[in-house]
C-alpha cells in the first residue's frame, strides 16, 4: 500500500511518541490518584506532573488548570456558567454556539451575536460590546478559526470587553502547540484546550481558570480537580496529555518549516487553478492551516476525490444528511454561498513533510485536469 498523506490536523494530530511512551507507563500504576497510599501518591505524582506541563505551555499556574474530557467539555462548562448575556459570533465552534443558542432558546440567557469582517476576525469589537451593569456577562471568543486558521485580536478584545465589566473566554484549542499562548496575557479569564489537538491522546483536554474568576463546578460528586470536576481522573491519558504539551511547547520553532510547507502549498493551488481562493490569504492565521475554495466544485466531491488519491483533508462545509451546504463560518465572512460550498480545509503540523505537500499537489492537479476535460466534453 502506497503512503498516504494526512493533511486534516487540524480534526487530529497524529499522537507523539513522547504522549504514548507516558501512557504506556501510566497504565502500569495501580493508584487512584486520591488515595494516600504510596501506590495513589505514584499516581497523583503523574497527574500533578501533567498539570504543571500543560500549564507551562499555555502561560498559567498549575493550580489554574483543570482537566476536562477535551475541548467541547471545557467550552460548555464556561457557556453553562449562570451567564445573563453572551457575547459570540458565528464563526465559533459548535461546541460553543450550540450551548449558547440552547440557553438563548430557553430564556437563561440573552446572546449577542457579533458582526465578523470578512477577513474573518473582529476587529470592529468596540462599538458593539454592552456595558455588564452588574450582570454576569461573558465575551467568548475563539483565538485561532479551525477552518481557516485566522486569528483574533484576542488580547485588544479582552481589554475592551473588561472595561465594560465582561468576563472573557477563549477556545484556544486549535492555537496551542502552533503558536505561542500566554495566558496571563491575554487577559482572559477561562482558556480551554485539547489534547490531541497538538499530538497527546482523544478524550482528554483542560480548562483554565483564572484565580478568582467565578464559575461553578460541572460535575459534581468529589473533591478532583479542585472541586470542579468530581470523578477519578484518567491517568494514562492525563500523561499522555501532558507529554504532548511538553513536546508541543519546546517545538514550536518547528512551525516556522510548517509555515513555508503550507505557503508552498497554497502557491502550488494558484498555479495549477488560478481561479481558485485561498480564504482569508491576507489575515494573520495560523502557520499551518489553509481554506481552498475552487469555483464550480463541490467539497465533497474535493474530498472523496483527494482521498482516493491518498490524501486526506477535509470539507469546508458540514455535511448533514448527504446535503454539503455552505459553512457557516465562511458565510459569517461574506463568503457566496456558491464559493463557501467549495471549500476545503488544508491542515498540516508538525511531522508534514515536503513529500506530504507534494502528494497534495499531485492530487490536486488530477483533479484540476479532470474537471478540465469535463469542461471540453
Amino acid at each position: 500500500m502506497s503512503r498516504r498523506a494526512y493533511l486534516d490536523w487540524n480534526a487530529t494530530a497524529p499522537l507523539r511518541p513522547e504522549a504514548r511512551t507516558a501512557m504506556i507507563e501510566a497504565l502500569d500504576v495501580v493508584g487512584n490518584p486520591s488515595s494516600p497510599h504510596t501506590e495513589g501518591r505514584r499516581a497523583r505524582a503523574i497527574v500533578e506532573d501533567a498539570r504543571e506541563e500543560v500549564a507551562a505551555l499555555v502561560g498559567a499556574r498549575p493550580a489554574e488548570v483543570v482537566f476536562t474530557s477535551g475541548g467541547t467539555e471545557a467550552n460548555t462548562a464556561v457557556l453553562a456558567g449562570g451567564w445573563q448575556t453572551i457575547l459570540l459570533a458565528r464563526i465559533e465552534h459548535d461546541s460553543v454556539l450550540a450551548p449558547a443558542r440552547e440557553l438563548a432558546r430557553n430564556g437563561k440567557a440573552r446572546v449577542v451575536d457579533l458582526p465578523v469582517a470578512d477577513s474573518g476576525d473582529l476587529r470592529a469589537l468596540a462599538g458593539h460590546v454592552p456595558e455588564a451593569n452588574g450582570n454576569r456577562a461573558l465575551l467568548s471568543l475563539q483565538m485561532a478559526n479551525n477552518e481557516t486558521g485566522v486569528l483574533q485580536p484576542l488580547a485588544q478584545a479582552a481589554a475592551v470587553a473588561k472595561a465594560h465589566g465582561l468576563s472573557v473566554h477563549t477556545d484556544a484549542v486549535q492555537a496551542a502547540g502552533r503558536i505561542a499562548v500566554d495566558f496571563r496575557a491575554l487577559g482572559v479569564d477561562f482558556l480551554s484546550l485539547s489534547a490531541h489537538k497538538l499530538g497527546g491522546p482523544k478524550g482528554i483536554g483542560a480548562l483554565v481558570i483564572r484565580d478568582g474568576a467565578a464559575l461553578p463546578a460541572f460535575i459534581t460528586g468529589g473533591g478532583q480537580e479542585r472541586r470542579r470536576r468530581a470523578g477519578t481522573e484518567n491517568v494514562p491519558a492525563i500523561a499522555g496529555f501532558g507529554a504532548a504539551a511538553r513536546a508541543a511547547g519546546g517545538s514550536l520553532a518547528e512551525m516556522d518549516r510548517v509555515r513555508a510547507l503550507r505557503d508552498r502549498l497554497e502557491a502550488e493551488i494558484r498555479a495549477i487553478t488560478p481561479s481558485a481562493v485561498v480564504i482569508a490569504a491576507a489575515a494573520e492565521r495560523l502557520p499551518n492551516t489553509t481554506n481552498v475554495a475552487l469555483p464550480g466544485a463541490s467539497a465533497e466531491t474535493l474530498v472523496i476525490a483527494l482521498d482516493l488519491a491518498g490524501v486526506a483533508v477535509s470539507a469546508g462545509a458540514a455535511c448533514s444528511s448527504g446535503k454539503v451546504g455552505a459553512s457557516r463560518v465562511l458565510e459569517a465572512m461574506g463568503l457566496e454561498p456558491g464559493l463557501a460550498r467549495s471549500a476545503i480545509r488544508v491542515s498540516l503540523g508538525w511531522g508534514s513533510t515536503e513529500a506530504d505537500v507534494a502528494a497534495f499537489v499531485a492530487a490536486w492537479s488530477q483533479v484540476a485536469v479532470r474537471r478540465r476535460e469535463r469542461a471540453v466534453a
